[in-house]
């Protein structure tokens, strides 16, 4: 595996698979560039990753907001002369039965999950072209291949990520890497957005097994870690349980 230092940024990362994968990144020996709504657990992170010899910036980002991501990246280059890699992670879990009819809650999801996704692509991709290299790491979701009742809609934005991501590949320059993550049950804060109660009830059973955030963020360090003939393009990280 590459020691070299690399920019990293990551989206959502006050909590979660962000959260763990800013501190394995920057553990390991990379700048990461964090960003997500909630600057104060932002800068607790922060604060985390200089006590154990990282170093970082923060930058409080809405995904949603096209300007903002595009500032997010720019910034950091502007800053550091370049950017390696961007995990586009930033997502919400709001499931619900089709027939709850909770519409802005699917609007969130595609908001959040996809065209989210689309802005760190297209706040990205100038800098990798310009400087001949980079890295995308989609972090989509076991939801990606199978879809489960209440999950129709967030099944369907994972999905979209899968597919944006592998069209991504095929049209990109192969100096340029992409990689689709899609993790299984993780210990994280996405249920809690569920307001249906028969959608939190199943989640309480579906959730029953599974693995720390920091699974995810090792799988991440490992595509991110090799050398730039390998392309490591998907992975799927969950419970050994899981079925």
């Amino acid at each position: 595996m590459t020691t070299t230092e690399k920019i990293v940024l990551i989206t959502g990362a006050s909590s979660g698979i962000g959260q763990a994968t800013a501190l394995r990144l920057a553990g390991d020996g990379n700048h990461v560039v964090i960003g997500a709504r909630r600057t104060d657990r932002l800068d607790d992170l922060a604060t985390r990753i200089k006590e154990a010899g990282g170093t970082v910036d923060v930058r409080r980002l809405d995904v949603t907001d096209r300007e903002d991501v595009a500032a997010f990246a720019d910034t950091a280059a502007e800053r550091h002369g370049r950017i390696d890699v961007i995990v586009n992670n930033a997502g919400v879990m709001p499931l619900s039965r089709l027939d709850s009819l909770l519409v802005e809650e699917w609007d969130r999801m595609i908001d959040v999950n996809v065209r989210g996704l689309l802005h760190g692509i297209a706040a990205a991709l100038p800098h990798f072209q310009r400087q001949g290299g980079g890295h995308f790491v989609t972090v989509a979701s076991i939801g990606a291949h199978e879809v489960v009742p209440t999950g129709a809609v967030y099944c369907a934005t994972k999905y979209a990520a899968w597919a944006i991501t592998e069209g991504l590949r095929l049209e990109l320059d192969p100096s340029i890497r992409v990689t689709t993550v899609s993790p299984g049950v993780v210990e994280s804060e996405l249920a809690d957005t569920i307001t249906e109660a028969g959608a939190q009830e199943a989640m309480r059973t579906y959730r029953a097994d599974s693995i720390p955030p920091s699974a995810i963020a090792d799988a991440i360090a490992y595509a991110v870690g090799q050398p730039p003939e390998v392309d490591v393009n998907e992975l799927i990280i969950r419970p050994a349980r899981q079925r």
